[in-house]
């Protein structure tokens, strides 16, 4: 961007008297933009002294990119609740996920153009030339469409999103700096669009490359160039602004593996069916769904944790605090990842694990964020009857007061036992 654009002389403003704020969402299809939204509408309501849709530079990565341009776009995360968890029928930026469901028929088709000619020659290459099926079917999978749903409905609804009036699809217009990535599909590097050379891009079609998980749509193409899920490269690039220079990040990161080693029924809710009760003894026992859920969410999270090790020495005059789901909370493990049914329960829960969150570490995270002119609210988290969507269960006096101590006990702990800021979960 050069200096005269909106971004640059706002962010310049902002830097001059006051902290330098940053925010980087990861992915994680749609249950990592509901636990985002969720977490997102408790730190709005329980820091004091931090405006999220004011912040210095905002990066998002897949279902993350989402949210950063909303926020960027000024769109508070109450707004994005409702575009995106409340899906009014009478909300004019109401989020359908049928969008994401329509079937790749363009692709399809343009897959199908040479399969007569390839299936002529894998019969030859079988009966004649006596090759085994493998290498025949190899020769074959080039018809294979290289995804199953369009995407092309994201780029659409977005641009219309991003249009109305004090919002823009162009990163050049922003407030401020957004910069979403997505990976080059040829040459596996990222593309972090928004940045100096990217920025020409309109918004909504970097969002559109960044949320293309390979295999469920197909890559996107921008300038002659095809682009993927911006996770396949890093889980959250936060490098992008740490290497500028920021006083304080937050980092959002919905998918971790989850600890069955204590063993414990939860309360999860399934086909909106409150109250069933699970039992998850060992992984295993959910077959290979579940085996395969806990060996992405397992492998993506190592990396991070690497990513943010390095981020701690690299960068030590930044704070970075990171928020992500308890690893013994089965709640969102139990969730399809790519589920959207359960929105209003799953959002709700993410709001009331983040408040517990920030209330069970107060003392810390209170410190840390006191260096750059926020607060903790109380009054927010403390109060009971907060939800986000709906009343939750009224507890009794006795359960409010275990609760209590169960959180006073868990503050004293993490004060007494100092931890890295990027282990906050």
């Amino acid at each position: 961007m050069t200096d005269s654009s909106p971004s640059s002389s706002s962010a310049a403003a902002r830097t001059s008297s006051s902290p330098r704020i940053a925010l980087a969402l990861a992915g994680g299809g749609p249950l990592g933009a509901i636990y985002e939204i969720g977490a997102l509408c408790a730190l709005d309501e329980a820091l004091d002294g931090l405006n999220l849709t004011e912040l210095d530079h905002y990066v998002g990565v897949s279902a993350g990119a989402f949210l950063a341009a909303g926020l960027a776009n000024r769109m508070t995360p109450r707004d994005l609740c409702a575009a995106f968890i409340d899906n009014h029928p009478d909300s004019e930026d109401q989020f359908d996920p049928a969008w994401l469901m329509r079937p790749a028929v363009s692709e399809i088709a343009r897959r199908s153009i040479g399969l007569p000619g390839r299936l002529t020659r894998a019969a030859w290459q079988l009966l004649v030339q006596r090759r085994s099926a493998l290498q025949v079917l190899e020769g074959l999978s080039a018809t294979l469409p290289t995804g199953v749903f369009t995407n092309e409905g994201v780029h659409d609804r977005m641009s219309a999103l991003f249009a109305k009036p004090g919002r823009s699809n162009d990163f050049r217009q922003l407030h401020t700096q957004l910069t979403l990535v997505a990976t080059n599909l040829d040459s596996g590097e990222t593309a972090p669009f928004g940045r100096p050379g990217w920025d020409h891009v309109p918004i909504s079609r970097a969002i559109q490359a960044s949320s293309a998980l390979p295999g469920l749509f197909p890559p996107v193409e921008i300038d002659d160039h095809y682009f993927v899920d911006g996770a396949l490269k890093k889980t959250m690039h936060a490098s992008v602004v740490l290497d500028e220079g920021v006083d304080l990040l937050l980092c959002l990161n919905p998918l971790v593996p989850y600890d069955a080693t204590v063993p414990e029924y939860a309360r999860v809710m399934q086909r909106g069916l409150p109250g069933r009760k699970q039992r998850i003894p060992r992984i295993v026992e959910g077959g290979l769904p579940a085996v395969l859920s806990q060996t992405f969410r397992t492998m993506i999270h190592s990396r991070m944790q690497l990513g943010m090790k390095h981020y701690e020495r690299a960068y030590p005059s930044t704070d970075i605090v990171l928020i992500e789901p308890d690893h013994r909370d089965p709640e969102l493990y139990l969730a399809n990842t790519f589920s959207y049914a359960q929105r209003r329960e799953l959002a709700e829960h993410a709001y009331q694990k983040t408040r517990e969150h920030l209330r069970t570490q107060r003392s810390r995270l209170g410190a840390t964020f006191a260096r750059h002119g926020i607060t903790l609210n109380a009054d927010v988290l403390d109060d009971p009857r907060r939800h986000l969507l709906r009343e939750p269960p009224k507890a009794t006096r006795i359960g409010r007061a275990v609760q209590q101590l169960q959180e006073v006990m868990d503050d004293l702990s993490h004060t007494t036992v100092r931890q890295p800021l990027s282990s906050a979960a």
